[in-house]
């Protein structure tokens, strides 16, 4: 195989391993409550200590691959990842929590800062759409697979049966969801062995590449990676409010189980993520990435208000649409991110990743909110409000960059990506 293709497929097995980590809080977000004994306000802040470590860390990130290379990064974040994990798993009070959870999300912003320039490099600049998408594709699959291997450990557990067995001493019967992070903590352990078995060669950068500190943080007055910073945070905190909303949504206003048919409605939302992704594939090589941004955005909006205010059935499709409709929204922001920029790709995507720092604000506003007005239907329309941020992108951006697609009349064309 050669090397760099190679790497393409290292990227995009931690493109994966990235969301199968991430994405387990939505589902185990009402058991969080319970076993923890604390309100929606005060859980929100468990996937704000994960986000906020995207604040903390991506920038530094971002330096720490010019100046050492991407894989002894890739190194340190599983390496941190599984610490984290193990630390839950082994004492899971509230306070450990937050401690873990930060450091898990630190690890996952070295990876997020390290694997998309590498990503770039390795599969070429002018099929980064693509592979980003591809990628995209990785991460929603793995957040598919993620509440689906919880139902699966918690039955086990609780039935003394299957792979449950295997956690029998391990974690709590009452607290079944902990087995997500013995887990996590082995698969960490894997992609270490993984990544130093692996060459990979630090990324060559021409000199107008290589920034300083002092440059990286005058990047923060580019007006076009501010808009773009913004357009991340819009993202995520869309994405990660919508996901982490379903179950206990389902659970207080049509009576579903957290544990079955909440997990299976946040498995479907990925589901319809990693579908969205699969056409997004097709639709980036025919169309402009900007209308298709601005398109989905709009079918998000109407699919966000059916999952609000439809009937259970309206309700559980319409959760799944909005997963369909959010599926090419990161791929192609990142994409026309890095390829509105000239020089500084690392530093810009160490600034970008920051911006996943949306994650960490959108469950905590979204408690407060619905906890003042005693209404989570009403709060979750707050998120209407980065759709409509999103929405304007595709109409602002002038990428330098263009991706190659295929007319529909069999002739080549450069489309705006």
């Amino acid at each position: 195989m050669n090397v760099k293709y190679g790497i393409v497929v290292l990227v995009l097995i931690t493109f994966f391993m990235v969301s199968f980590i991430t994405n387990i809080l939505g589902p185990i977000f009402p058991e969080l409550i319970d076993d923890f004994n604390i309100g929606i306000t005060l859980a929100g802040f468990f996937p704000f200590a994960f986000f906020v470590a995207y604040a903390v860390m991506s920038i530094p990130a971002g330096l720490l691959v010019q100046a050492r290379g991407e894989k002894p990064v890739m190194l340190l974040a599983f390496t941190l990842a599984g610490a984290g994990s193990l630390s839950f798993a082994l004492s899971p009070s509230f306070l450990v929590a937050m401690f873990a959870l930060f450091t898990i999300g630190c690890a996952m912003a070295l990876l997020q800062v390290a694997i998309n320039p590498l990503l770039r490099v390795s599969g070429g600049s002018k099929h980064f759409a693509m592979y980003s998408v591809l990628a995209q594709l990785m991460f929603g699959g793995a957040a598919t697979l993620s509440p689906i291997v919880y139902s699966t450990f918690v039955e086990g557990i609780t039935l003394y049966k299957g792979v449950g067995r295997f956690f029998i001493g391990l974690v709590p019967s009452s607290m079944a969801w902990l087995s997500m992070y013995w887990l996590f903590a082995a698969l960490s352990l894997g992609m270490v062995v993984y990544i130093l078995l692996t060459p990979i060669a630090k990324v060559e950068r021409n000199c107008n590449e290589l920034l300083s500190v002092k440059q990286s943080l005058a990047l923060l007055k580019n007006p076009i990676v501010v808009k773009f910073f913004f357009a991340i945070v819009a993202y995520v905190a869309l994405e990660q409010g919508v996901a982490n909303s379903i179950s206990l949504f389902l659970q207080s206003y049509h009576g579903l189980d957290a544990h079955t048919h909440g997990a299976y409605a946040v498995s479907q939302f990925w589901l319809l993520l990693t579908v969205g992704c699969l056409i997004g594939l097709l639709l980036l090589k025919f169309f402009d990435a900007q209308k298709l941004l601005m398109v989905f955005s709009m079918g998000a909006a109407s699919a966000l208000l059916l999952a609000l205010f439809g009937s259970k059935s309206t309700s559980l499709l319409s959760f799944s649409a909005v997963g369909f409709f959010l599926s090419i929204m990161w791929s192609v922001l990142f994409s026309l991110a890095l390829n509105s920029m000239q020089v500084g790709h690392g530093a810009v995507a160490g600034i970008l990743c920051t911006g996943i720092v949306g994650g960490a604000i959108a469950s905590p506003i979204l408690g407060l909110v619905s906890e003042t007005i005693g209404s989570q239907q009403v709060a979750m329309l707050v998120l209407l409000i980065p759709l409509a941020y999103i929405f304007s992108v595709g109409m602002w951006t002038k990428p330098l960059i263009k991706n190659h697609t295929v007319s529909l009349f069999n002739r080549r064309t450069e489309v705006s990506q």
